[in-house]
C-alpha cells in the first residue's frame, strides 16, 4: 500500500496539501464519468439526449445517497479507530460496514430500477425526454453495486491515511468509460443505451481490481464477511443513518431544483445540465478538501488533540478560498467555450454560459461549507450535519431558486443558487464556532473497543 499519513503529528498545511492532491485527482477522474458521458451524448446524440442525462443524474444520486452517506460514516469511524491505535475495533467496524453496505447496494439498485419511471414523472420530465432518461436511468441502477464497491474500497484506504492508491481504481474506470462510450454509442449504434452500458462495465471492472488490490497488496484488515457484533452495528446505525439522510437531503434537494428547471423547457434543462457538469468540476477541490479534513480531524479527535483539530479547520478554509477563487475566475471568462463542449444548440449554450457567469463566484462560499462540515462530521456529529444540510437545501436553496425563478424566469435560477451558497456558509460557520459538536462521543466508554 502507498504511504499512509499519521495526521496526529507534523505539519498540518503540508500534510493537508499532500493528502488532498491525490483526492483532488481522484475526484477529477470520478467527476469525469458524468462529464465524458455528457460530452459524448451531447455531441453524438444531441440536446434531447443531453437533457435526458441531466434529468437522470440527480435521480441516480438520490437513490445512491443513503449508501454514500453511510460510506461517509465509514471514514469517520475508521479514521478515529486508526488515530486511537485500536486495530481490533478497526477490523470489526470494517466488517460491519462492508456487510451492511453490501446488502444495501443491491437493495437500492433493485428499488431504483423499479421506481425509475415514477421518479421521472415526479420531476416533470418532458414527453420527448422521458423515454431516453428512463432507459439511461435503469441501466445505471444495474451498476450501483459496482459504483459503491470501488468507492467503499477507496474510502477505507483514505481512512487509513492512503489517498494515492484509490487513483488507480478510478483511473481504470475512467479510461474504460472513455473508450467504451464512443464504441458503444456510435460504433455499435446503441445510442443512450451505449452510454449507460459503458459506465456500468467500467465501474464493474474497477471494483474488481480495487477489491483484489486491497486484499492482496494493501494490507487492509478485511475478514470473511460475517454478521457483525451488536456494538459495531450500533455505531454503524447511530452514525450511518443520519449520515445517509444527509446525502438524501442533498440529493433530494438537487432533484427538486432540477424539477424547477425542467419547467422552463428542454433548452434551459440541457443548458443547466451542461453548466452543472462544469459546476461539479469547480466543486472537485472543495469535495477533496472536505474529505481530507474529515480524515485529518478524525484521527486527531481519536487521539484527543483538539488544538490540531482547530488548526485543520483554519488551514482548510484558507486553502479552499484561494483555490476556489482561482478556479471560479477561470470559469467565468471561458463559460461559453465550456458549454460549447457539450452541445452546439444556440439557446442551450446561451443559458448555460449565462448561468455559469452568474453563479461562478459564489462557489467559494460553498467550499466553506465542505470544510467546516467535514470537521464537524469527523467528530461523529451526524445529526447536526444532517440539520445543516437540511437548512442549506430545503430552507434556503430550493425555496430561493423557486422564488427567484418565479420572479425573474430562467435568469433567477442562478441568483437563487448563489444567494443560498452565501447564506448556508454563514449558518455552517456559526455552528462550527458555537455548536456542541465537540461533545459528541461515537463509542460507548464501557466497550472493549473504546477510544
Amino acid at each position: 500500500m502507498a504511504k499512509a499519513f499519521d495526521f496526529t503529528t507534523g505539519s498540518i498545511p503540508k500534510k493537508m496539501v499532500l493528502f488532498s492532491i491525490p483526492l483532488l485527482l481522484t475526484n477529477v477522474l470520478q467527476t469525469s464519468y458524468q462529464f465524458i458521458d455528457s460530452l459524448w451524448v451531447g455531441n453524438l446524440l444531441g440536446a434531447q439526449a443531453l437533457a435526458a442525462v441531466a434529468l437522470a443524474g440527480p435521480v441516480i444520486f438520490t437513490v445512491l445517497s443513503l449508501m454514500i452517506g453511510i460510506n461517509g460514516a465509514t471514514l469517520t469511524v475508521l479514521s478515529q479507530h486508526r488515530g486511537a491505535g485500536d486495530e481490533d475495533g478497526l477490523k470489526e467496524s470494517l466488517n460491519a460496514f462492508a456487510f451492511v453496505l453490501g446488502i444495501l447496494s443491491v437493495a437500492l439498485g433493485i428499488a431504483g430500477y423499479v421506481l425509475a419511471g415514477p421518479l421521472l414523472h415526479f420531476l416533470g420530465a418532458p414527453d420527448n425526454v422521458h423515454p431516453l432518461a428512463l432507459t439511461y436511468l435503469r441501466l445505471n441502477f444495474v451498476g450501483i453495486p459496482f459504483l459503491f464497491g470501488y468507492n467503499f474500497v477507496s474510502t477505507v484506504l483514505r481512512a487509513l491515511g492512503d489517498s494515492k492508491t484509490p487513483i488507480r481504481f478510478v483511473a481504470l474506470a475512467v479510461l474504460l468509460n472513455s473508450v467504451l462510450d464512443p464504441v458503444l454509442i456510435a460504433g455499435f449504434r446503441l445510442d443512450i443505451v451505449g452510454a449507460a452500458l459503458a459506465t456500468v462495465l467500467a465501474q464493474g471492472l474497477a471494483f474488481g481490481y480495487g477489491l483484489s488490490y486491497s486484499i492482496q497488496k494493501a494490507g487492509v484488515p478485511y475478514t470473511v464477511p460475517h454478521l457483525p457484533q451488536w456494538r459495531y452495528l450500533k455505531v454503524l446505525f447511530r452514525l450511518g443513518i443520519p449520515s445517509g439522510l444527509q446525502m438524501t437531503v442533498i440529493s433530494g434537494g438537487n432533484m427538486a431544483i432540477v424539477g424547477v428547471v425542467a419547467r422552463f423547457g428542454e433548452d434551459v434543462l440541457a443548458g443547466f445540465g451542461a453548466a452543472e457538469r462544469i459546476g461539479s468540476l469547480i466543486m472537485i477541490a472543495p469535495m477533496a478538501l472536505g474529505s481530507a479534513v474529515t480524515s485529518m480531524a478524525g484521527q486527531n479527535i481519536g487521539a484527543d488533540k483538539w488544538k490540531r483539530v482547530a488548526d485543520v479547520a483554519k488551514n482548510g478554509v484558507g486553502l479552499i478560498l484561494g483555490v476556489s477563487v482561482a478556479i471560479s475566475t477561470f470559469v467565468f471568462f471561458v463559460s461559453g467555450i465550456l458549454i460549447h463542449l457539450f452541445v452546439d444548440d444556440e439557446a442551450t449554450v446561451s443559458f448555460g454560459a449565462d448561468y455559469l457567469k452568474a453563479v461562478a463566484f459564489f462557489y467559494p462560499f460553498l467550499g466553506i461549507n465542505f470544510v467546516l462540515n467535514g470537521v464537524v462530521r469527523a467528530s461523529g456529529a451526524m445529526f447536526q450535519v444532517l440539520a445543516l444540510n437540511f437548512i442549506s437545501f430545503w430552507v434556503l436553496r430550493f425555496p430561493l431558486v423557486t422564488l427567484f425563478s418565479g420572479w425573474l424566469g430562467p435568469d433567477g435560477i442562478a441568483i437563487g443558487i448563489g444567494v443560498s451558497f452565501v447564506m448556508s456558509s454563514i449558518v455552517a460557520t456559526l455552528y462550527y464556532f458555537f455548536g456542541k459538536w465537540r461533545d459528541v462521543k461515537i463509542f460507548d466508554e464501557e466497550e472493549p473497543s473504546q477510544l
